[in-house]
């Protein structure tokens, strides 16, 4: 039971010290998605993360102001696209092509990071994840919602 220098405690946390919630993610897998069409790829990807994503952010919102807590980032976390993009890319740039997908997405969305643009390298690096590796610098200059990353090792 909830008692009152448990809420006294939870108000301060909030009023005084900035309690919020840093983020909120949805994860959307994009296995489905693959194409050996760019385009397509692309669109694929648009269309599903737009259809399941729509109501994040003000999902998002409405629980904020429920509970009064600050959200403050609504991200959405998808399948590595280095994974995705195997048999579509043959260049670093159809890689970015891929990343201007998903940082449109982010925009129209409203959410403020889509992660996800990453390879998992730990056990061996196939041509998808060299490509996307190599693409990474032009894809984060060229887009403002997108996060990388490349897993190179686990325990």
């Amino acid at each position: 039971m909830i008692n009152i220098s448990e809420v006294i405690e939870t108000n301060k946390m909030i009023d005084q010290e900035n309690l919020d919630v840093r983020t909120i993610t949805m994860g959307i897998s994009l296995l489905d998605c693959a194409d050996s069409d760019l385009d397509v790829l692309c669109r694929k990807i648009y269309d599903k993360m737009t259809r399941l994503a729509r109501n994040l952010v003000k999902t998002g919102e409405e629980i904020s102001k429920e509970y009064g807590i600050p959200i403050v980032n609504k991200r959405i976390s998808v399948t590595p696209i280095a994974l995705m993009g195997g048999a579509a890319c043959n260049t670093p740039d159809d890689y970015v092509k891929i990343a201007l997908t998903l940082d449109k997405v982010a925009e129209e969305l409203g959410v403020n990071f889509i992660g996800g643009y990453s390879a998992i390298v730990s056990k061996g690096m196939t041509r998808s994840d060299e490509l996307l590796i190599r693409s990474i610098p032009k894809a984060l200059a060229c887009t403002e919602r997108i996060c990388s990353s490349v897993n190179v090792g686990s325990t």
